[in-house]
């Protein structure tokens, strides 16, 4: 499935090495413009979760 994400502000959050706490977690999901989408069960390092989260992000966008 692709969505169209052209011409739209997008921004990404890699979680700290511990992730993020419940509240922390909760404040961000209750902002109306944050939309969690999970990487699965796996612990990325900081660095390979970045290259992977953008990997993903321009699989799913349509020029």
């Amino acid at each position: 499935m692709r969505c169209a994400l052209s011409g739209q502000s997008l921004g990404l959050l890699i979680g700290p090495e511990g992730g993020f706490s419940d509240e922390e977690r909760d404040r961000l999901c209750a902002l109306p413009f944050v939309m969690p989408i999970s990487m699965g069960p796996r612990i990325l390092r900081a660095d390979t979760a970045a290259v992977a989260a953008l990997a993903i992000i321009q699989a799913i966008i349509v020029d």
